[in-house]
């Protein structure tokens, strides 16, 4: 329950509110069913992707190690945000303690973090692979996944960590209702009595440098990797390197442009509804790890392979 002490000048509070979708009640109980569907769709489809690199020699490859890394950061994700959405759809349960509230926005920020990240040392492994083939095993090697692991969870961390701080440092003595359904940054910022623009600024300067440098990064990987399949004689070989890259790609295509519109969204929040940006961060926390482990399963015949190998012992 909400702890407040009421004042002449300020009010205290010791959890906030989750103001879900109030303007749009009939969102949740249409919202509810396909976003626990996707729920237990990413958290088993991505549970068998594990089972499966983990199960079958073939796939103990750093390619592979490095999915397992992207399986468990969607998972992770999942956990972090759809339950407690769920929890409000069904049952009401909006408050949320101001250390829990904290932790969700450090968790979410950072997961980002380390998933963008992970897509740019994917890419870079396709690019060692299609463009110096001939070095790939000396270049990337089960050390090179443990250091790239570092470096993400390092770089994520340390670079994310002074955003809840910020927002944790702000005095909140008026409101504590959150207009989302989750713990967003700027969402919980803005109910504080305090000058928010150095959160804004970190928010902006952190988010763009993260994403755009790992963006750029991953551009120049394919760009080089396309010039390289260009140039290939064999029809063959091309089919095999553009299948290879083609899942990887989607996947970040669709990562990139969920981002965009949820940030375009932001920008032209007058003029639309201000429930659909709330229904993009939601969505975004769900269809990519949903879509993630499928798109490598159907289009990954290594993978495809795996798994129906598993199924034959299992039966």
């Amino acid at each position: 329950m909400t702890a407040h002490q009421n004042g002449s000048t300020s009010t205290e509070f010791s959890d906030f509110y989750l103001n879900c979708f109030v303007r749009s009640p009939s969102w949740q109980h249409w919202l509810s069913l396909p976003l626990s569907l996707l729920f237990l769709l990413a958290m088993g489809a991505n549970t068998i992707l594990l089972i499966t690199i983990r199960l079958e020699a073939s796939l103990h490859e750093p390619m592979y190690y490095l999915l397992s890394l992207l399986s468990l950061l969607d998972m992770a994700l999942c956990l972090t945000v759809i339950p407690k959405v769920l929890a409000i759809f069904w049952f009401d349960l909006r408050s949320i303690s101001f250390f829990a509230c904290f932790l969700q926005m450090f968790t979410m920020n950072s997961i980002f973090a380390m998933e963008s990240c992970t897509f740019m040392v994917m890419a870079y492994d396709r690019y060692v692979a299609i463009c110096h083939p001939l070095r790939y095993l000396s270049i990337i090697t089960d050390q090179f996944v443990v250091k790239a692991a570092i470096f993400i969870l390092a770089r994520s961390i340390f670079l994310t960590v002074p955003i809840p701080i910020l927002s944790g440092c702000l005095h909140y003595c008026l409101e504590n209702v959150i207009e989302n359904c989750l713990c967003a940054n700027m969402s919980v910022s803005k109910l504080s009595c305090g000058d928010i623009i150095i959160n804004r600024l970190y928010q902006f300067a952190c988010g763009w440098t993260l994403l755009g440098f790992d963006l750029i990064l991953i551009f120049l990987s394919y760009t080089l990797i396309l010039r390289a399949v260009l140039k290939l004689k064999s029809e063959g070989a091309v089919a095999k390197a553009l299948s290879t890259c083609g899942s990887h790609f989607i996947l970040i295509l669709f990562f990139s442009t969920v981002l965009l519109v949820f940030v375009f969204t932001l920008v032209v929040e007058k003029k639309v509804s201000s429930d659909v940006p709330v229904l993009l961060n939601i969505l975004h926390h769900v269809i990519p790890p949903a879509l993630n482990p499928i798109v490598y399963g159907v289009r990954t015949q290594e993978i495809k392979q795996g798994i129906q190998r598993l199924l034959k012992k299992g039966w």
